[in-house]
């Protein structure tokens, strides 16, 4: 038999046979191009955009709550942000569908928690998978790859960490704000 018929062959029952799991709750998304259609119950994945709070995605996201959980924060590199004075703005821009958001970003949460300094806020800026989220926030920075994570202190930026740190995010951020 000619490779083309068996590969159509082969095609067409892979074809049928997924159709046959669409009456058994697996819904099939509307509008789909190509021969194989994609079950919607496949894509577990949650988008959040705009602001997101901390304690949503480490509670309520999976991907992040067992790195949040995991994480052991290096507290000899937090000393000096600990007794850091001047107010810093901490904008991250990360992506919930985005594996390198799921690790570095319960990470963050988890060194904020431990530097417990009120002259640092942190703000998490949810985008989809263009990039953007309906508010228009993180088109307020520029940025290409997530998560960004800016440092700025009188509405100066002194420094990012771009998809992940250097070194480490603790050491990382001493040195921006060394």
């Amino acid at each position: 038999m000619n490779n083309n018929v068996k590969a159509l062959l082969a095609t067409t029952a892979l074809f049928f046979s997924c159709q046959a799991f669409a009456g058994s709750g697996c819904a099939f998304e509307d509008k789909q191009d190509g021969l194989i259609a994609t079950c919607s119950e496949e894509k577990q994945e949650v988008i959040l955009t705009g602001l997101v709070e901390a304690q949503t995605m480490v509670t309520e996201l999976a991907d992040f709550t067992q790195g949040y959980k995991e994480y052991q924060v290096d507290t000899a590199a937090i000393t000096p942000l600990k007794n850091l004075k001047e107010p810093t703005e901490i904008v991250v821009i990360i992506g919930t569908w985005c594996p390198d958001c799921h690790r570095e970003t319960p990470r963050l949460i988890r060194i904020m928690e431990e530097i417990n300094n009120p002259n640092i806020k942190v703000t998490y800026i949810g985008v989809d998978r263009a990039k953007s989220d309906p508010q228009g926030l993180a088109a307020q920075y520029e940025f290409t790859r997530i998560p960004t994570i800016i440092v700025s202190q009188q509405g100066e930026e002194l420094g990012r960490i771009i998809e992940r740190p250097e070194t480490s995010l603790e050491i990382d951020l001493a040195k921006i704000l060394n």
